[in-house]
């Protein structure tokens, strides 16, 4: 098997992990998928030999294990660092500035101590990785992040949806 049909073998299974992430209320309980889901992406985009994708995503593994015990912001400034520092070393153009991007603002979200904050940034920074994926050539990744993408949007209306639509209706009958 190519290194690139078993690079897009392991997105299919770390699918299931990001569709399940956002299926949960509780913070833990996502950013604990999401860490299972980044040792997969992390071999994904090494088979691919994407350097600054493969270090960012190490490190975004690590960072979802730490956030489901801490939210310290002093943490999250030591991983923003560790983001900088990644794409310093590694760059290789356009790339490795847009999984930069995308990885800083899933930091960001990572250490939000609310999982509707936490949702609306992964929002942004997963639809960076999805460029970055349609240019990397990925179309396992390319779904993967889509599906995520769906996945957090029906959450989201699942769980926050319907407080805005009762919010409404009871605007309505004040």
């Amino acid at each position: 098997m190519s290194a690139f049909m078993l690079s897009q073998c392991l997105i299919a299974i770390a699918i299931v992990f990001d569709i399940l992430s956002f299926q949960f209320k509780q913070k833990q309980k996502i950013v604990a998928c999401l860490s299972v889901s980044g040792v997969l992406i992390t071999s994904h985009f090494a088979l691919l030999e994407q350097w600054t994708a493969t270090a960012l995503m190490l490190l975004a593994t690590i960072r979802y294990f730490v956030t489901i015990f801490s939210h310290s912001k002093r943490l999250m400034y030591i991983f923003l660092s560790l983001n900088t520092l990644v794409m310093m070393l590694t760059f290789s153009g356009m790339l490795s500035l847009l999984s930069f991007a995308g990885s800083s603002i899933q930091t960001m979200a990572a250490f939000c101590q609310s999982d509707q904050r936490l949702r609306q940034l992964m929002l942004i920074g997963t639809s960076i990785w999805l460029i970055n994926n349609m240019l990397v050539g990925s179309p396992a990744a390319v779904l993967m992040e889509l599906l995520f993408i769906g996945s957090n949007l029906i959450a989201y209306h699942r769980y926050y949806g319907l407080i805005v639509k009762n919010k409404k209706k009871i605007e309505q009958s004040s």
